[in-house]
């Protein structure tokens, strides 16, 4: 299957590229398809392009600029070619890269390739407009593929500045994808197409085929909403071939499924789980998210779901992607995440714990001595409940205050009601007279009283404690709690809980 894939291309001439614009915060589709480009490059033992598409100055930013790299950089990917790095085939933004456009867009319209169109938007819709009302396909119509002299004279008097077009062959445009197999467009389907606009700025459809072939790109996986300009964008490879711009085999093409969301619609920017950000922010693990993408479209085997990157790049082939549509679900990445978070080493888990509970004012960025052997001790304790980092705040965050905040569930606060007062008070004067501080003496004394000694069951027993000390009904195991904690800060917390519960 290799050689259908590559072709004439020695595997460690493949070279594959990721080209996202720095216009907002990385979605995670864009993420899936840097994934299956990187995976590709390196199971052939090729390279992978990293490439900025920085030329809409309306929306693209520095600082947009300056959070994609960190993306790339929290996610792990690292690229052989693009900013931070080099090549040989460099700059790696598209925005420094402006006479490199102008000069090949001169080409093509020397070489009869592109054509200049003076045409305005108002005639362009009319045009369109009759062609509806004709039942013919909208488009343009070439009309100023051959414009006399005297016409385009007559155009200038007008005072028409115009735009750059690229003159498509007449004949359809058949390629193989090589996630969906042949695909052909017929040529009244791709009419000509803007290169330049009249204020001589280039547009996407002139510079990422232009990067593509001077970093010689040999297979380009992007997502299936980019299928209908693929036609364009092998007609203009054919013509820098042509000029002399380019060389070698055409790049091959795989168009990936789309990513679903809620209601059976494509995964969009306006959803809050399309963004990067979010699952940062909730504390997913890089190789959790990643695990869960690339099972969107595409298969391991053996219906196995958790692997390694490594793993992934050992077995990834482009043919086992689905061209069908993958559905997002956020619960099964949750699971997938839960399930790696787990197999970690737990002080790797403390490590990565620290910027959230920093973020909740619980920990300083940088926990002293003292801060972090109590977060490596915790730490196992929630590891196996959690399924992302950010859990740990409820967890864990009655650790590090001085008085835990009550849950606002109203079922915690029934717990320290009157009924909690024989409860409350035989565990703070059983914790009291323990002579040793430790999870099993602490356990002991207190099933000994509360249970055996007031009869209660566990659940009633320890309930009150449990929220007397934490804030929550659900915590980490009661007595390591209390262990870790340490007697006075237990001590005091189920007193001033004793307090609340004899006023109420």
């Amino acid at each position: 299957m290799t050689e259908t894939v590559l072709g004439d291309v020695a595997p460690a001439d493949v070279r594959v590229r990721f080209c996202p614009s720095p216009t907002g915060n990385l979605h995670v589709g864009n993420v899936r398809t840097a994934l299956f480009n990187w995976a590709f490059a390196r199971h052939h033992g090729g390279t992978f392009v990293f490439r900025v598409e920085d030329t809409d100055a309306a929306r693209d930013s520095e600082e947009s600029y300056d959070a994609l790299l960190d993306s790339l950089r929290w996610l792990g990917f690292d690229w052989d070619e693009g900013p931070e790095v080099g090549g040989p085939y460099g700059p790696y933004r598209q925005s420094l890269r402006y006479d490199v456009y102008a000069d090949i867009a001169a080409q093509l319209q020397a070489g009869g390739h592109a054509y200049r169109c003076y045409c305005t938007q108002e005639e362009l819709e009319e045009r369109r407009e009759q062609a509806r009302l004709e039942g013919r396909t909208p488009g343009y119509d070439g009309h100023c593929r051959e414009l006399s002299e005297a016409q385009v004279s007559d155009y200038r008097g007008q005072g028409r500045e115009p735009v750059l077009r690229f003159r498509m062959p007449d004949r359809a445009m058949v390629f193989d994808d090589l996630v969906r197999g042949e695909i052909s467009f017929a040529a009244l389907h791709v009419p000509d197409y803007v290169l330049v606009r009249a204020n001589g700025h280039p547009l996407y459809p002139l510079v990422n085929p232009v990067d593509d072939a001077l970093m010689r790109i040999t297979h380009v996986l992007r997502g299936e909403d980019l299928l209908s300009s693929t036609p364009r964008q092998l007609a203009l490879h054919e013509a820098l071939r042509e000029i002399g711009v380019a060389s070698g085999p055409l790049p091959r093409f795989g168009h990936l499924p789309y990513v679903m969301g809620g209601g059976n619609r494509k995964l969009s920017k306006r959803d809050p789980e399309a963004s990067l950000v979010w699952y940062r922010e909730r504390g997913f693990l890089p190789e959790g998210l990643l695990n869960y993408l690339a099972l969107l479209g595409w298969s391991f085997g053996d219906d196995r779901e958790i692997f390694t990157l490594d793993e992934m790049v050992a077995a990834f082939d482009i043919h086992r992607v689905n061209p069908n549509p993958a559905q997002f679900d956020v619960r099964k990445c949750e699971a997938i995440n839960g399930v790696r978070l787990r197999g970690l080493d737990s002080e790797d888990v403390a490590r990565r714990l620290v910027p959230h509970l920093a973020a909740a004012g619980l920990l300083p960025e940088q926990p002293d001595e003292e801060q972090w052997a109590l977060l490596r001790a915790a730490t196992p304790l929630v590891q196996e409940r959690m399924s992302v980092l950010s859990e740990a705040v409820g967890m864990l965050g009655f650790l590090f205050v001085d008085e835990p905040s009550l849950d606002p569930d109203p079922q915690a606060a029934a717990l320290l009601g009157p009924d909690a007062v024989p409860t409350l008070a035989t565990a703070a004067e059983t914790l009291r007279q323990l002579d040793k501080w430790e999870t099993a003496s602490i356990e002991a004394a207190l099933r000994d009283a509360l249970v055996d000694g007031l009869g209660l069951k566990p659940k009633h027993a320890f309930g009150p404690v449990r929220v007397a000390v934490t804030g929550r009904r659900v915590s980490p195991p009661l007595f390591e709690s209390l262990a870790l904690l340490g007697r006075e800060r237990t001590l005091k917390r189920l007193d001033a809980a004793l307090s609340r519960a004899e006023a109420a």
